[in-house]
């Protein structure tokens, strides 16, 4: 998830928040049980570090399944079918962030977890797409993680617009619908065209794995959800993975020996992702750690020097 006209009308409701938080942890929980069980279709427009794409999506839930196509309209026709998160087939490559959801990574929100972390405050009503929609603003309590205003649709609790916005109140994401129709898809609409390739099987596939290695600190909130280990198809070196969330906000973690490879340190960001990769010198040999995720990249920064090896720990 995640406009920009009535941005500064916008940014003037953030930065004055009214004490409504069990009427936002209501709507969170509408939220989360609509992107569940509400079969819709439409157009959005998604803004992320100054560039715009506009993208058809029909998404439909049915028998306990919850079936999704996107099409990118910009340019080339980029496209990516989903069954339960899971991706099916991919044509080209969507924008970072729309076509690459990990698989199986649905999950319910948990408002009663993120108030320990964000100050929630239903802060206002707005028109999006010819709907009416409440705004809900999750304020982060400290300066690792962004903040989100949501405007949910009345009716149904879907997100007709998300904004992620820095402690400074600055745009780094937009997502917002142009055309929301909650009509059920048809299987003609759902049906994936022939560019969209069914996605191989990839013999260096990451496995559930005990990892071997912790961070010696991590923002408050932040837990391990998972970790995995692949070995690199070109290198057959091993590369472990961990992933961190807060409820809301995720960053992972990717670590690789460099084996006397030349590599240097590296931090860039585009939009609201940060990626910082530094080498670190461990019992085993130099590593090079990287993290990548929507978090400032101060933080993530701070996290990749904090990786330790765990020697105790099974490989």
């Amino acid at each position: 998830m995640r406009a920009i006209p009535l941005f500064t009308l916008l940014l003037g409701g953030w930065c004055a928040i009214p004490a409504h938080a069990d009427e936002a942890q209501d709507w969170l929980n509408r939220l989360s049980q609509a992107e569940q069980q509400q079969s819709f279709q439409g157009t959005f427009v998604y803004e992320r570090n100054g560039s715009f794409s506009t993208h058809n999506i029909w998404h439909r839930v049915q028998d306990g399944k919850v079936r999704e196509r996107l099409l990118q309209l910009d340019g080339s026709a980029q496209e990516v079918l989903r069954i339960d998160g899971h991706t099916q087939c991919v044509s080209g490559s969507l924008i970072a962030g729309l076509g690459n959801t990990p698989d199986g990574t649905s999950r319910a929100l948990d408002p009663q977890k993120l108030k320990n972390w964000y100050d929630l405050a239903v802060i206002g009503k707005s028109r999006v797409a010819g709907r009416q929609a409440v705004i809900v603003a999750l304020t982060p309590k400290d300066q690792h993680r962004y903040g989100f205003e949501l405007h949910l649709d009345k009716e149904t609790g879907l997100p007709l617009k998300s904004l992620l916005l820095n402690d400074k109140g600055q745009l780094l994401e937009r997502f917002q619908f142009t055309r929301l129709n909650v009509a059920a898809p048809t299987d003609g609409e759902l049906q994936a065209s022939a560019e969209c390739k069914a996605v191989a099987q990839d013999p260096g596939k990451a496995v559930a794995a005990k990892t071997a290695w912790h961070s010696d600190w991590l923002p408050p909130g932040f837990e391990l959800t998972s970790s995995a280990a692949r070995k690199d198809p070109d290198t057959q070196v091993q590369v472990n993975s961990l992933m961190y969330d807060d409820g809301l906000a995720r960053f992972s973690v990717f670590l690789e020996p460099l084996n006397g490879a030349n590599a240097t340190d590296t931090r860039t960001q585009l939009g609201p992702t940060a990626a910082v990769s530094r080498r670190l010198t461990t019992p085993q040999g130099e590593m090079m750690v990287t993290v990548v995720g929507e978090i400032p990249i101060g933080t993530a920064e701070r996290i990749a020097l904090s990786m330790r090896s765990d020697v105790t720990a099974t490989q």
